[in-house]
């Protein structure tokens, strides 16, 4: 799979770019500030309906427009297709395929599949457990779309169920008359399936990413591992024992009827996959505090690079006698946003042999000599809004 066209409209410092892309490798090099974080951003953002650099889509949008625009042509096998991304900050996004009427933009997530690395992912290893958690449930939707639902629903019933908590902690903290809770028992069951779902998701994905890690550390920086991934869940320590989803949503509901008067008190929701962790083991220590910058920016490397592998290999394969038996369809697009400048030339040399192969690899650098020689391919010059090919 590959993107042949990017078309931005308003989005971030564009008010209107076209760029021709192709497989293999382009790398788009010029000074900081001149936007080619958000040409790569932009394709980010097709696979995941989200920024790997602001939380919100306001941002996204250029300054004075109402509303931004990402479209991207799409070449999967013999199969083109095109989606239209309009970001509407305050109002709801809308999503195109081929032209159709416009629709939910989840229905888009699958059609570009894409790992994205850049400087903010080291807070993958030293920033917070949101952050884990993020790097899990999108990949577990880059895996499977359908994913993408599911964790609206859990999001949805985890909103509605801390409103009734907050109301039930506040008219405790005023001396008021307590509350019907009988509803937090349908609450708890919905919180529970959803939650059974997303958990066993993250469960099977660390699980298939534990060697895969492992090994791309030793790539990165050998001898240095080995690596670990653990998962701590706020529903104890009974997941050794659940089999299937339906222990782990028996599990989810024990663990919330014994958090009840708790969560009472407090008027948040104690229990779910909203408050578990993802645990980064280096050698025998905890990663987090004692991984140095170095080690910290492999480990974070090797997760990325990781995921891409993952991905190729669930990626289909190709049939039939003009597609070439053998190749796969659905492989990623690799991103690496101003990553080689981070690298010793041990480490960038090594990564650069490890992406060479991918399909399509999108790169961007400040200056020309940042960009290992192994990644040779287009040229792009970034510099006063305009993208032009080299």
């Amino acid at each position: 799979m590959h993107v042949s066209h990017l078309s931005l409209a308003d989005f971030r410092s564009y008010a209107r770019t076209e760029v021709p892309l192709e497989p293999g490798v382009s790398a788009f090099v010029g000074p900081n500030g001149q936007g080619k974080t958000n040409l790569v951003e932009a394709v980010g953002y097709l696979a995941t309906l989200s920024s790997h650099r602001v939380s919100s889509d306001a941002p996204l949008v250029r300054m004075g427009a109402d509303r931004a625009v990402i479209r991207a042509a799409v070449v999967q096998g013999e199969r083109q297709q095109l989606i239209e991304l309009e970001l509407n900050p305050g109002k709801a996004n809308r999503a195109r395929i081929n032209r159709s009427s416009p629709g939910r933009p989840r229905d888009v997530l699958g059609i570009v599949r894409a790992v994205l690395f850049a400087p903010e992912d080291l807070a993958l290893v030293k920033g917070d457990p949101g952050e884990r958690r993020r790097f899990l449930d999108e990949l577990i939707t880059a895996r499977s779309p359908r994913m993408a639902g599911v964790r609206s629903d859990y999001e949805r019933v985890l909103k509605q169920r801390n409103t009734l908590l907050k109301s039930a902690a506040m008219a405790r903290r005023h001396g008021g008359r307590s509350m019907d809770l009988s509803t937090l028992d349908v609450w708890d069951q919905h919180l529970a399936r959803a939650g059974a779902e997303l958990l066993a998701q993250r469960l099977d994905l660390i699980a298939a990413l534990q060697p895969l890690t492992d090994k791309a550390y030793d790539q990165l920086a050998p001898g240095g591992g080995p690596v670990a991934l653990d998962y701590r869940s706020s529903a104890g320590e009974g997941l050794a024992a659940a089999n299937n989803r339906e222990d782990l949503c028996t599990l989810l509901l024990t663990a919330l009827g014994d958090a009840r008067k708790q969560e009472i008190e407090r008027g948040v929701t104690l229990v779910g996959p909203h408050r578990d962790e993802l645990l980064l083991g280096l050698g025998r220590l905890p990663a987090k505090g004692y991984a140095s910058h170095g080690e910290s920016w492999s480990y974070a490397l090797a997760l990325r690079l990781a995921s891409y592998d993952l991905l190729r290999a669930e990626s289909p394969m190709a049939h039939g006698p003009s597609s070439g038996d053998g190749r796969r369809v659905g492989e990623p697009v690799l991103v690496l946003d101003d990553v080689f400048a981070e690298l010793d030339e041990r480490r960038r040399e090594r990564l650069a042999e490890l992406v060479a192969p991918g399909e399509q690899v999108l790169v961007t650098a400040a200056v020309d000599d940042d960009v290992p020689g192994l990644l040779r391919g287009a040229r792009f010059t970034v510099a006063d809004g305009r993208v032009e090919r080299a």
